[in-house]
């Protein structure tokens, strides 16, 4: 199926302007470097200053429910705790998934200094890692930049290698994680009742933003996605 188009949620910090265009272009080099395979949604494109929180919050929680995989960005030293519930959200769902750290520090309680001896660790808390349908894409930012900063050109050409290079790598990651085998599996029946329950467990009107999730689940089950008698 190789004009079919995936949506992805793309997760991560949006709280200054080197969240928001790093985020905005990242995700349109994975549509160009996928010839349009992988389709971004971003959350700052959708959410409103003026909205009530428990606005953005079920607005953003319904994206995720709808979308076909996601990303889920784990830089700083401490992750973004609403990625966080956004990640373990997907989980619930059998939403594949590809973490993204580009930061070069060390972090977490998985001892990161042990990462010879242990490929496992994650510079996160270990309660985010080792769930499957996840594949985990690190890499130094800082090394990158330098070593595509080093050829010269000024910084659009900086930045047109940079992203390419970064989204190929994601692309790669999407291809291999939507490849993975589905954990939901069984009747349309069973997924509906699943994806119901998370519309429901969250409380405070999410529910009436997608009051039949079923096309939903044909959709993903139609693509692959979901192991589902239709």
């Amino acid at each position: 199926m190789t004009n079919t188009e995936y949506t992805i949620y793309f997760a991560g910090e949006l709280f200054d302007h080197k969240d928001l265009i790093g985020n905005a272009l990242l995700a349109s080099y994975i549509g160009r470097v996928s010839d349009g395979r992988y389709r971004c949604v971003l959350p700052q494109d959708m959410e409103q200053t003026s909205a009530r929180a428990v606005q953005v919050r079920n607005q953003d929680l319904a994206t995720l429910l709808k979308c076909d995989l996601a990303i889920f960005n784990f830089d700083g030293v401490e992750l973004d705790s609403g990625t966080v519930v956004e990640f373990m959200y997907a989980k619930m769902l059998d939403i594949p998934c590809v973490v993204l750290r580009s930061d070069f520090r060390r972090s977490g309680d998985q001892g990161a200094g042990e990462r010879t001896r242990d490929r496992e660790s994650d510079d996160w808390n270990l309660m985010a890692s080792f769930y499957p349908r996840t594949r985990k894409l690190q890499f130094d930012a800082m090394e990158w930049y330098q070593e595509e900063r080093a050829r010269g050109d000024g910084l659009e050409a900086l930045t047109e290698r940079l992203y390419r290079r970064i989204a190929s790598a994601v692309v790669t990651e999407l291809d291999a994680v939507r490849a993975e085998q589905p954990l939901l599996q069984g009747s349309r029946a069973d997924a509906e009742r699943i994806y119901l329950w998370a519309l429901r467990f969250p409380g405070s009107g999410l529910d009436q933003l997608v009051p039949d999730p079923g096309e939903i689940v044909a959709g993903k089950a139609a693509k692959g996605l979901l192991g589902l008698t239709i």
